[in-house]
């Protein structure tokens, strides 16, 4: 028999989703024929991968239209694609609709990974986005016998809301090699990384940097809100203690991250997607051996209990985030490395994608 054909989808240019991209080079490195979709909404950077690629040209000028003009699109390009042989693999709630359809008509597998809560998120909170997204996931999740999500809290709200038993696998990055001990940074420098819109704390931490002095603040990261973070920086006058880096490719964040004194992570409780979620970036300064400063939320809560990897902010008054970061810079990076080693061991790719094969070979016999 031919190996199976993986049809991986996503509402992304792709460019900088490790998540997507872990998945692929998995299923890719044990014999699965990858077929990557994502879309050029907003841009579509060069890259490189071992598999094919593709990204659906999008016309539409605001995400609402996108959205329906990328589910539409791709809606007939796995119809295209698509045979006995395929296992299809839906990326979040704003590409399951077109997988889900096909995988009925053809009696074909479907695996549906929910990388947040997505009819949850802070973005969407009380506009008629998010009845139509909610009435969506009330619709299909129910439905479907192999889903994926991204953290146990995640996956207990799916089992209570639709009684859906969702297999976790974190969003962990690859186990690094070497890292430097001490990066004698002067000033110190306290790294954000992610996708830049509300409710993650960035706008707090940047009015806590009137409270330090020899740090500087680095985001890296784009979105929604960093114009509006960029304006409060300005009005502000902290031009010199915060620096935007913008979007990068994922091979020059990570030796920035290595060399920072301390990560961020200070999401607010904005939705439940944001409530219980754990966040890419955690894991990530993890496996850099960078400390963690952590919202005071369920999965960093699990996280600070479990490995000694950095601290809880108290809440996100400025002031009282100033003092969080004040205690970790200088407590140091040695400080933390016991436990950020230990937790590295474990909180690694290596150990997420074994659960990641074991739901594709319940397909794949």
């Amino acid at each position: 028999m031919s190996s199976k054909k993986a049809i991986v989808s996503a509402f992304s240019s792709l460019y900088t989703d490790q998540r997507i991209e872990k998945v692929c080079h998995t299923l890719f490195e044990n014999g699965y024929l990858i077929d990557l979709i994502g879309n050029d909404w907003k841009g579509a950077e060069k890259m490189e991968r071992p598999y094919p690629f593709s990204r659906i040209h999008l016309q539409s000028k605001s995400l609402k239209t996108a959205y329906f003009e990328f589910n539409w699109k791709l809606f007939h390009l796995l119809k295209k694609k698509s045979d006995q042989n395929t296992i299809l693999y839906a990326n979040d709630l704003d590409a399951l609709l077109p997988n889900y359809i096909i995988a009925k008509k053809l009696q074909i597998p479907l695996i549906f990974d929910s990388h947040e809560i997505f009819s949850e998120m802070p973005d969407i909170q009380g506009k008629m986005s998010q009845k139509i997204w909610r009435y969506l996931e009330k619709k299909l999740v129910p439905q479907l016998p192999l889903m994926i999500t991204a953290s146990n809290s995640y996956a207990r709200w799916f089992h209570e809301k639709y009684n859906a038993n969702p297999v976790v696998v974190q969003n962990a990055p690859r186990k690094a090699a070497y890292f430097p001990q001490d990066s004698h940074n002067n000033p110190k420098v306290i790294l954000y990384q992610g996708y830049i819109n509300r409710s993650r704390g960035i706008d707090k931490a940047i009015l806590a940097m009137h409270h330090m002095e020899d740090v500087v603040l680095k985001i890296a990261g784009d979105g929604t809100e960093r114009k509006e973070y960029e304006e409060l920086m300005i009005k502000e006058n902290l031009q010199n203690k915060v620096h935007f880096l913008g979007k990068l490719h994922p091979e020059d964040l990570k030796k920035i991250t290595v060399t920072a004194d301390a990560g961020i992570s200070i999401e607010e409780n904005g939705g439940a997607s944001y409530l219980y979620s754990l966040p890419n970036k955690v894991l990530d300064y993890i496996q850099a051996r960078v400390p963690v400063v952590m919202a005071n939320l369920p999965e960093m809560q699990n996280i600070a209990q479990r490995f000694h990897v950095g601290e809880i902010i108290e809440d996100h008054h400025p002031e009282r985030i100033a003092k969080t970061f004040t205690r970790i810079l200088q407590n140091g990076k040695e400080y933390y490395s016991k436990g950020l080693e230990e937790a590295a061991e474990v909180l690694c790719w290596e150990n997420e994608e074994k659960k990641l094969l074991e739901v594709f070979q319940r397909v794949s016999q």
